[in-house]
């Protein structure tokens, strides 16, 4: 008999078999063996061949793929991958190092449904963290994490566990120890689920009344498997942080405790997070003019006297002048009341916030008002003490973002606001930092003092380089490049050379030819923790899921997600060193009380209106 490695082997399940059992393919030599082919036929299975060349010609065991159906269906797509580790007998062998083939599937495409049934027929429970396949488990497990909402709901995905774990398979007595196997799988599952994606879970009302439904069966099967006591143990710890979750938030007290002390992700970064809080913050507008605004980083459940005092304060105007207004779309003017929230619960302004006047007057004019003490106020800020804050600020908000954000963000972005908050954050961080740039240099009248200014910029920008905030470097060079400030040639013939050919080499870390294969090598060598330019990163998701179709003939393309996957998984390692530490550097005061509140003009009209008046054309 022979075969072709580059063949299709296809397992037809009869009616017959329980939902769900599957023999894999171990070896080419087990093909050949009466007892596989007896064990195959005793199980229900059917082996269709298809003629072709010789193994002396085709050697690739990845070329071999395995199709499960059911009822004549396709259910399960999976492909043969060999790997390599060392033979467990080596030292014994005369101290020669062999290498053993061990030969696994790993998941093409399937059904939501097998998908995770081969997950947990996969996963190595008490396995060697450096083993091979212990480690390729784990990856498996993690790609589904992290990307099951593009194929199924959170209920539906609860709903399926539950199936899995209630699953009873007595098929003979050397099967007994199946049901409390599959049960560990369901909880270890359970567990990585918690840890990984806590902060999307904490207000799903099917995920509340799911762990409490586990939580009642574990306790009823602990009579029956005794082994289970230690899983237990971790589904209590699971259910009661949860019900403390929807009680209270994140108490100072919890901040400390490990709370998945057994079952953890094995990457050191996601270990160091679990215990970290999830505090949702946005960056509020609010508008000093029609096109002007001052960016204040605000809680979720900030009042509107929070904001009115930090405008106050910045502006050095008493408080008790001014009132917060939120004009809707429609046009109303709603007069927020001091304890009035500005957020809703999607973290959506209530409408458009303006700062008045009491009488309801428009405050002065920013364009004009104060620019020489804005100005002397910016230079007289250390740019070191500026890279840091930026950094901090920076740092306070991508530390919160959650890989799966990246996966909302491409898929349901619209349908899924409170999931991306904290990306969305950042993105709108960088975008006023740009903003924030062009608005200082082009507010200012004086050109020696706007020479000063572009300096100034071009140093911060490389400190912030220097401190690995990669998203804040960007955004002052594509500010400092944007049309209305590289117009000013009078400004920049006045830059002293060393600044020039400063920049000229920043510049060339953002140009973005051969798909920013200068940033792309630049960042690599950085060692983490460090903030990426997030748009290219979702840019190169974008091109993998519009690249790659989701469904294959009705079932999930996880080759698709493992790569979407393997790309978002870039947070996590930037988020931490090996050691689980992060960004965390100190900034005077003076420069984090100006960083926290960026004045900026977002009407490129009105930018470039200024810029014509500062130099206008010849």
């Amino acid at each position: 008999m022979s075969w072709d490695c580059g063949l299709r082997y296809v397992f037809s399940v009869s009616p017959a078999l329980p939902p769900g059992s599957m023999r894999i393919l171990q070896d080419k030599e087990d093909l050949s063996r009466l007892e596989m082919v007896q064990r195959l036929a005793k199980d229900g299975c059917r082996l269709l061949q298809s003629h072709g060349r010789s193994p002396e010609k085709s050697e690739s065991d990845e070329a071999v793929r395995v199709c499960v159906r059911e009822r004549g269906y396709a259910v399960l797509v999976l492909q043969g991958v060999s790997s390599e580790r060392p033979a467990p007998s080596a030292t014994e062998r005369g101290g020669g190092r062999e290498q053993a083939r061990n030969r696994r599937y790993v998941v093409v495409s399937g059904t939501p449904e097998k998908i995770l049934e081969h997950l947990l027929n996969e996963l190595m429970l008490d396995q060697d963290p450096d083993a091979a396949q212990g480690a390729e488990s784990d990856t498996l497990l993690d790609d589904f994490l992290l990307t099951y909402p593009v194929f199924m709901s959170t209920a539906d995905l609860c709903q399926a566990l539950l199936g899995h774990y209630c699953t009873r398979r007595h098929r003979g007595k050397e099967d007994r120890k199946e049901p409390v196997e599959r049960k560990r799988k369901v909880l270890h599952l359970v567990s990585q689920w918690m840890c990984l994606c806590r902060g999307f879970l904490r207000e799903d009302a099917h995920v509340q009344l799911f762990m409490k439904t586990l939580h009642r069966y574990v306790l009823d099967d602990l009579y029956e498997h005794p082994t289970l006591d230690t899983d237990v143990r971790e589904v209590q710890r699971l259910h009661q942080l949860q019900r403390r979750r929807t009680v209270d938030e994140y108490s100072p007290q919890r901040k400390s405790k490990a709370l998945f002390h057994q079952s953890s992700l094995k990457e050191s970064g996601l270990q160091s997070r679990c215990s970290q809080p999830w505090t949702k913050e946005a960056l509020c507008q609010v508008y000093l003019s029609m096109d002007s605004y001052l960016s204040v980083k605000a809680g979720a459940g900030a009042a509107a006297r929070e904001l009115l005092q930090a405008v106050a304060d910045r502006m050095e105007v008493p408080q008790g002048e001014l009132v917060l207004v939120a004009v809707t779309y429609p046009g109303g003017r709603l007069l927020l009341q001091p304890q009035d929230r500005v957020f809703s619960d999607s973290l959506r302004p209530v409408g458009r916030l303006h700062i008045c006047r009491r009488d309801l007057g428009e405050v002065l004019n920013p364009l004009t008002d104060n620019s020489e003490l804005r100005t002397a106020r910016m230079l007289g800020l250390n740019t070191w003490d500026v890279a840091v804050a930026l950094s901090n600020f920076d740092w306070s908000i991508f530390n919160a973002i959650h890989e799966q954000e990246l996966v909302y963000f491409i898929f349901s972005r619209h349908a899924s606001n409170h999931h991306t908050a904290a990306l969305e954050l950042l993105l709108q961080r960088c975008n006023e930092i740009q903003l924030w740039v062009m608005t200082e240099v082009l507010l200012c009248s004086p050109l020696c003092k706007r020479v000063q200014l572009i300096k100034k910029f071009i140093k911060i920008a490389a400190h912030c380089k220097a401190q690995r905030n990669l998203s804040c470097f960007f955004a002052i060079i594509m500010g400092l490049n944007t049309a209305a400030v590289s117009r000013l040639s009078q400004t920049w013939e006045k830059i002293p050379g060393k600044f020039k050919k400063l920049f000229s080499e920043l510049d060339t870390v953002t140009d973005p030819s051969l798909n920013h294969k200068t940033y792309r090598d630049s960042f690599k060598k950085m060692k983490s923790p460090k903030i990426p330019f997030l748009p290219l990163l979702l840019k190169d998701i974008t091109f993998i899921h519009e690249g790659n179709k989701t469904f294959h003939d009705n079932l999930v393309n996880f080759e698709k997600l493992h790569m979407i996957a393997d790309a978002v998984r870039l947070i996590r390692h930037c988020q931490k060193d090996h050691l689980g530490n992060g960004i965390s550097q100190k900034s005077s005061s003076e420069a984090r009380a100006y960083v926290d509140h960026l004045h900026v003009i977002d009407n490129q009209q009105t930018l470039f209106e200024l810029s014509h008046r500062l130099e206008p054309r010849a």
